[in-house]
């Protein structure tokens, strides 16, 4: 028994060693003077072409909510399929549901429940610039670092949620879960 914990100790770390290392797709945040908001505008278009609503949308109402610090550009998404993408703030966290899609930037805990909660079941997506944890129950964190953005997938947000998101997406996150 101990020749075998001896191994097993010793092959442990070249085990570790020979392991792939994943590494997430990072998107560059471009020029110019607002380059977080250049890139959360990128990152926020990729996200809505690979959603799926059950009802096809020509006009996708992406909310605005909280106090959000690089939603400057999401007014030039522009979606593939040839759909608009209308941006407006949302006044009432409760209106949730009148949006196919939000944005959430920072907002008190309280609020920010409620909101999810209010869009759980719905089809909405969710995209959280502020939570690099990816705690809050949003589908989709950004995580912004100095030259470039990332992700994270909420994987139980997703599955609760009556929208379908491809499942390519799934290899882009950081750790998804």
């Amino acid at each position: 028994m101990r020749l075998l914990l001896f191994w097993l100790l010793l092959l442990a770390p070249i085990a570790a060693m020979a392991a792939p290392v994943f590494q997430p797709a990072m998107m560059p945040l471009g020029s110019g003077p607002d380059r977080m908001a250049a890139g959360a505008a990128r990152m926020t278009d990729a996200i809505l072409e690979f959603t799926r609503w059950p009802v096809e949308k020509p006009l996708v109402h992406l909310c605005v909510v909280g106090v959000a610090d690089h939603a400057g550009q999401l007014d030039e998404i522009s979606l593939s399929n040839g759909a608009r993408v209308q941006v407006s703030r949302l006044p009432d966290p409760g209106a949730a549901t009148q949006c196919d899609a939000l944005y959430i930037g920072r907002m008190a805990a309280l609020d920010n429940r409620r909101l999810l909660t209010a869009a759980r079941g719905a089809a909405v997506v969710t995209i959280a610039e502020a939570d690099a944890d990816c705690r809050s129950g949003a589908m989709f964190c950004l995580l912004f670092t100095p030259q470039a953005l990332n992700f994270q997938l909420n994987i139980d947000a997703v599955s609760r949620s009556s929208v379908r998101i491809d499942p390519r997406v799934l290899r882009l996150s950081k750790g998804g879960y």
